[in-house]
């Protein structure tokens, strides 16, 4: 699985451009939460969806907090941690949080 990195305002921006070609998976991390490490791993260690059906992105949300609240804002979903925003068409149409963050739901979403 190869993370995009996210750490702007306009990378965002860029993510909603390119969700009009390729579906985009934004994951929103706290680097010192140990659940969002649980499911940041279990994504990983569960990933098989192929690399031109669905793009992901990483978010480390302690280091670039104001590109989460933007995110929350843009797409008018609640600031979560960990969470997973599924960007189709420059919209939101799937997010998950914590243990909700689920592997089988994203493929048959995206």
């Amino acid at each position: 699985m190869n993370w995009n990195s996210i750490t702007s305002v306009h990378d965002i921006e860029a993510i909603i451009e390119r969700s009009h070609t390729v579906p985009c998976l934004i994951l929103k991390h706290s680097t010192s939460c140990p659940i969002s490490s649980m499911a940041k791993n279990r994504l990983e260690k569960q990933w098989d969806i192929e690399g031109d059906a669905l793009e992901p992105y990483y978010l480390d949300l302690i280091r670039y907090r104001e590109v989460s609240n933007y995110i929350a804002s843009e797409f008018g979903v609640r600031h979560e941690s960990p969470q997973v925003l599924l960007i189709r068409d420059g919209r939101c149409v799937y997010d998950a949080s914590h243990l909700d963050i689920r592997i089988d739901e994203l493929r048959q979403t995206a």
